[in-house]
């Protein structure tokens, strides 16, 4: 075991073994950030057996595991080879570069899961992006910022789902259907209260 422990501690293989052990961290993160989330929207809103059901919920937790791993393993392993050729020194367009091929090869084909993964990076990064102006002095930071973008962000969708709902994403449109209109509608005490329809 001590020859394990030597081996993987030595420094010129330090960079070199982040990519593996990045892979399995992908991997691992990647399975316990899906397998809940696949698990409780299938049995609450899928139709089916449960053997069907089981199916989609490993094969969502199979695609998230691996799209995650495969992207740290090309970012870090382009980090890796950028930061070598510019003579063992990292630029600051290097995670860009390797994030937008990453990125492109993993994530760019629309399916579901990708599309789950990918908006909720964009969130995050418009977040990110709103705050890095006041982060660098470039303007002090306004008040009540939460609450406008709050009431921008409902108005919008609620205006797209009135008017143009065909291009919001269709799981946001089941929710929104359910919501507000499924609402308007019932004949029995039973379906005003217990069921929907």
């Amino acid at each position: 075991m001590d020859a394990i422990t030597k081996f993987i501690n030595k420094p010129e293989r330090r960079d070199v073994l982040a990519i593996v052990k990045g892979f399995r961290n992908g991997a691992v993160y990647g399975a316990k950030v899906r397998f809940p989330h696949a698990l409780v929207m299938t049995f609450l809103f899928r139709s089916g057996s449960f053997k069907e059901k089981t199916t989609v919920i490993l094969d969502a937790t199979i695609q998230h595991s691996k799209n995650l791993a495969f992207f740290v393993t090309i970012y870090k392993t382009l980090m890796y080879l950028q930061k070598k050729i510019n003579g063992d020194i990292e630029q600051n367009a290097h995670s860009f570069i390797a994030g937008l091929i990453g990125g492109y090869i993993v994530f760019g084909e629309n399916n579901n899961v990708n599309q789950q993964i990918v908006l909720y990076v964009f969130a995050r990064i418009m977040v990110g992006l709103s705050k890095l102006p006041v982060k660098r002095k470039v303007i002090n930071e306004p008040n009540h910022t939460f609450s406008v973008f709050a009431a921008v962000v409902w108005g919008v969708v609620m205006w797209l789902f009135r008017h143009d709902r065909e291009v919001l994403q269709p799981s946001l449109q089941a929710s929104m259907q359910y919501l507000y209109l499924d609402s308007d509608h019932w004949s029995t005490l039973k379906n005003f209260l217990w069921h929907n329809k």
